[in-house]
């Protein structure tokens, strides 16, 4: 018996996973994970003292029956969850892109739960780490995984890949994320494009939007095509309905078989609209009426920063600050320009990971706010230091909110977008 299938066995006992030893679960495994700041090894025996059936410790100098010696940690707990996806064979479905992944995530799990048992990425499980984690967090009972993969250096998407062995696959979008690990856009779409390959490579099927060119090239260059459901069909009409005022997303929908309908969903935003074209898409392939799919995507209620609308006691704010990269940003600031309203305020905060391309990058999307000669514009972050003339600029969300409680805005449409680090929500409290 080799240890990776000594420490299944265990696992299989005790299917719980703990890599973290401030947060110890008894009963469960324990992974002494080492990173830039911390070795897990030095808590290893506390673990095990804690309750921990097992550690998985790769300092040889940890003598301990309960510990179990291993090369790399970090490599046995993804093989270890490579062999327990392999065991259980439940269809996987892997979703990436630079823009859209979670919420997408979200849709997709939404409709699929309509019809079966589907475990999900938990909030941002979705890199070499969270991957194993959300793959050994299935049970026999689960039908179908829906597993996010984030990538911001090459190669990530096919060890990834490799690791969670997905059948489905879709790309959200290819835009301009995480520059400075990727080097380039062509870096970023050859990063994503990995998950195509993958599935290439194994027989597996993508969903995608036929209108996205860099998609298409993609699936071409990979010979993909035959192995391949776009979004729209030939005989499907899917659509925006503006004929009512809201910023909240609407779709016509009429699918070949099927009577027209109308999908109102809670995302504010229309570059939504490719996040719900896939979730549909999935439930119809998956055998999920069109119903049942637009009681799944009308049921869904946005959260934790993305594509959320807040009514305060003085505002109506647009609260989309998760995540920033140029190719969002554009898209929200757009979005927010074409709402109706004379008092529109934009908190914009910088884009971080970009790299040698940020000055750029920062100056093109100042220069796209200040053209939409919003009511107010607040740059918050130093990548905006340079570009915040004639504007109002802070280095960070603490020096903003100072200024909302001395200058409070009142009976505004507030966009507020900017970059995880960059912490915008902090200035909600002032809105």
């Amino acid at each position: 018996m080799t240890t990776l299938d000594k420490i299944y066995r265990i696992f299989l006992e005790n299917p719980l996973v703990t890599t973290d030893s401030r947060h110890i679960q008894k009963g469960s495994m324990f992974f002494a994970l080492k990173g830039d700041n911390f070795d897990g090894n030095r808590f290893a025996i506390e673990a095990v003292n804690q309750g921990c059936v097992a550690a998985i410790v790769d300092n040889p100098k940890i003598i301990d029956d309960r510990c179990i010696y291993v090369e790399n940690v970090l490599e046995t707990l993804q093989n270890l969850s490579t062999l327990h996806r392999k065991s259980l064979g439940i269809k996987i479905l892997a979703i990436t892109g630079s823009n859209g992944k979670t919420t997408t995530k979200e849709l997709v799990s939404s409709v699929l739960s309509k019809k079966y048992n589907v475990c999900a990425t938990k909030g941002n499980l979705n890199n070499h780490i969270g991957v194993p984690l959300t793959l050994l967090s299935l049970t026999n009972e689960i039908d179908i995984a829906v597993v996010e993969m984030g990538a911001n250096h090459p190669g990530e998407i096919k060890q990834l890949s490799s690791i969670a062995m997905p059948d489905y696959g879709i790309i959200t979008n290819i835009g301009r994320a995480h520059l400075e690990g990727f080097g380039s856009f062509e870096g970023v779409k050859q990063t994503k494009g990995e998950l195509y390959q993958y599935l290439a490579a194994n027989k597996g099927y993508a969903f995608y939007n036929p209108n996205n060119e860099y998609l298409n090239d993609i699936i071409n260059h990979c010979n993909l095509r035959s192995h391949s459901i776009p979004y729209i069909k030939e005989l499907d009409e899917i659509s925006i309905d503006t004929s009512i005022p809201s910023p909240y997303l609407c779709l016509k929908v009429k699918l070949a078989g099927n009577k027209p309908l109308r999908i109102q969903t809670s995302l504010v935003g229309n570059y939504n609209y490719e996040n719900v074209l896939a979730a549909i898409t999935v439930g119809q392939y998956m055998g999920i009426s069109l119903e049942m799919i637009k009681e799944a995507i009308e049921g869904y209620t946005p959260s934790n920063s993305r594509s959320q609308l807040v009514k305060t006691n003085f505002n109506t704010v647009i609260l989309d600050a998760y995540n920033a990269n140029p190719s969002s940003m554009e898209v929200s600031i757009r979005n927010f320009s074409a709402y109706d309203g004379n008092q529109k305020v934009v908190i914009i905060g910088e884009m971080l990971e970009l790299g040698d391309y940020s000055a750029e990058e920062h100056k093109r999307i100042a220069k796209l706010v200040k053209s939409c000669g919003f009511y107010l514009t607040i740059f918050v972050g130093r990548g905006f230091k340079n570009e915040a003339e004639d504007y109002l600029y802070f280095p960070d969300s603490d020096s903003c909110l100072q200024y909302l409680k001395d200058h409070p805005i009142q009976n505004s449409l507030v966009l507020l977008k900017g970059s995880r680090g960059v912490k915008l929500e902090k200035v909600m409290e002032r809105l």
